[in-house]
């Protein structure tokens, strides 16, 4: 099988030994990324201050818009300082272009996954509607879970950390330490566990790392992540990550935690994690099929030319 992997950037060949090491590295972007996003997130954060949008008497779809938009800008300035400052090339896997038919593929990809989910653990017998609520607030879900979360979750774990990592360490081992980190930082929300955790970081972080790895692009990511929170939470009435939903649909899980994912959500039961390493595997397939998997950086006998996702 030909190797067909595809890396985004490529030191460049004239780099001096310090610019490889401080710059150009995989750490070096990495905490230029940081770097960045926390400088522009106190910026930010202070002009939302200076505009009352946070304020105990602030508008909720204000408060909301808030929230998301100190989810999204950060990440998405930092990336873009990065890819066109640092790597020097175009945002292809966040061009805008590609936003209609990539984000929209991802919003369906997202809306099956949890819908198949939903559709299992109501003939199992552990999600129950009692009432619709017509009246339930969706905005401001759309805009914190959906597309800040989305967009600015993807961005860093997928466009930075999964990425980047891939370069230097390869495929495997990307995988497993973005999606370790993911699961990571779900720990701190309402009703989260040990196995919360790890069932995040199983059905999310390696799905959402291999789609990424198949697709090049961040857009399809995004899609999906956002129809999978707003889905869950806005439309299902189901807990999206420990979060008190409020959707359009009042249910009720009943039946153990493994089942029905507890407080913490359906994404917390063994139904998502099934239903998502099954589309986890298939793209794994399409992978090794296309001999994309990249191997580490001091095993690849001939260096990967830079590309751009086509």
């Amino acid at each position: 099988m030909d190797a067909d992997y595809r890396l985004a950037f490529a030191t460049p060949a004239n780099a001096t030994r310090w610019q490889r090491r401080l710059v150009f590295s995989p750490l070096g972007r990495i905490v230029n990324f940081i770097v960045t996003m926390v400088a522009v997130s106190f910026l930010l954060g202070a002009l939302i201050h200076v505009l009352g949008w946070h304020a105990k008497d602030a508008d909720p779809a204000l408060y909301a818009l808030a929230e998301a938009l100190e989810r999204m800008v950060p990440a998405v300035v930092a990336y873009v300082a990065l890819v066109r400052g640092v790597e020097r090339r175009p945002v292809a896997e966040l061009a805008l272009r590609r936003l209609p038919t990539q984000g929209g593929l991802g919003l369906l990809v997202g809306i099956g996954l949890m819908s198949i989910t939903v559709a299992a653990l109501w003939l199992l017998g552990s999600y129950h509607v009692l009432h619709t609520n017509p009246g339930a607030d969706w905005v401001p879900a759309v805009l914190v879970v959906g597309l800040g979360a989305g967009l600015g979750e993807e961005i860093l774990f997928r466009g930075v950390l999964f990425r980047i990592v891939e370069e230097g360490l390869g495929t495997w081992w990307s995988l497993a330490i973005s999606a370790l980190f993911f699961g990571a930082v779900h720990l701190n929300n309402p009703g989260a566990t040990a196995w919360s955790s790890a069932a995040i970081a199983i059905e999310a972080g390696i799905l959402l790392g291999l789609l990424y790895h198949v697709t090049r692009s961040l857009w399809i990511c995004a899609g999906m992540h956002l129809a999978w929170n707003v889905l869950q939470g806005t439309v299902f009435g189901i807990a999206v990550s420990g979060l008190p939903p409020d959707g359009f649909l009042v249910a009720r899980m009943t039946g153990p935690a493994w089942l029905s994912g507890g407080d913490f959500g359906a994404e917390a039961s063994v139904v998502a994690l099934l239903v998502c390493t099954t589309l986890s595997a298939v793209l794994l397939v399409i992978a090794w099929r296309r001999g994309s998997i990249v191997p580490p950086a001091w095993r690849r006998r001939i260096p990967a030319a830079a590309t751009t996702p086509g």
